[in-house]
């Protein structure tokens, strides 16, 4: 169950701090309202690790895509559009 509280219990900040770990967040609310979330950083570092991996895998289908769709070209083709 999601941890929410009112930002204004970050007057304090100690005990609302203590509430986060990895894979517990704190969700802070004004006016009922979700504004901000506190996440703890190796949670942070790995949910950034796994969109650069997403994103890598993107990257990589599209390149697969563009191999079917357009094919390849020689290492020959390839040094005369280069100009070596």
């Amino acid at each position: 169950m999601p941890n929410i509280k009112p930002i204004s219990d970050l007057r304090n900040y100690t005990s609302v701090v203590k509430e986060v770990n990895y894979g517990s967040r704190v969700y802070l609310t004004k006016n009922g309202h979700g504004q901000i979330a506190m996440i703890n950083m190796q949670e942070l570092d790995d949910l950034e690790k796994q969109l650069a991996l997403y994103r890598l895998q993107l990257e990589m289908q599209k390149g697969e895509q563009s191999i079917i769709e357009e094919g390849t070209i020689s290492s020959k083709e390839l040094r005369k559009e280069l100009g070596i």
